[in-house]
């Protein structure tokens, strides 16, 4: 396990937009309720890395979706915020799941299976995942998921 708990913050960038993206308000907000929560952890942010992704040419457009994808594979928590379907964050869960990583889904996409099925909790909205954090129940999932204790 490394020092620091590494929590990657995957969502909705394009989605089925073709020339512009949707709105990055949420990952200001969900990364300071984050380190509100959980201070020793460290969240990498792909948007903030990569705001100009739309007009990178398609050799690095390449390599950067590769190494977010291997990067989300290496996180002890990925925390996805998916008002719609996001084929990118749909990857980056799957690479979580299957590295054992703890993921948590903003979503109302109940009953979608990349949803459904790889996150380990499903909440409907940042109200809903502001008090998951409140109420202890992402250090309880961290517990059973990973091993993780206050302190890391």
């Amino acid at each position: 396990m490394s020092e620091k708990l590494n929590v990657f913050l995957a969502g909705i960038i394009q989605g089925s937009l073709p020339d512009t993206i949707h709105s990055q308000n949420y990952r200001t907000e969900i990364a300071a309720l984050v380190k509100q929560h959980l201070p020793d952890a460290e969240v990498y942010d792909p948007f903030a890395e990569h705001p100009d992704s739309l007009k990178y040419n398609p050799e690095h457009g390449r390599d950067v979706f590769f190494e977010l994808m291997d990067h989300a594979g290496r996180v002890d928590v990925l925390l996805a915020f998916v008002p719609e379907a996001s084929m990118g964050t749909a990857i980056e869960m799957w690479n979580a799941f299957h590295a054992g990583a703890a993921i948590v889904c903003v979503s109302p996409l109940t009953e979608n299976w990349v949803v459904r099925f790889l996150a380990d909790a499903v909440l409907p909205d940042i109200g809903a995942l502001r008090q998951f954090l409140e109420t202890g129940r992402l250090e309880k999932l961290l517990e059973e998921k990973i091993g993780y204790e206050d302190g890391y």
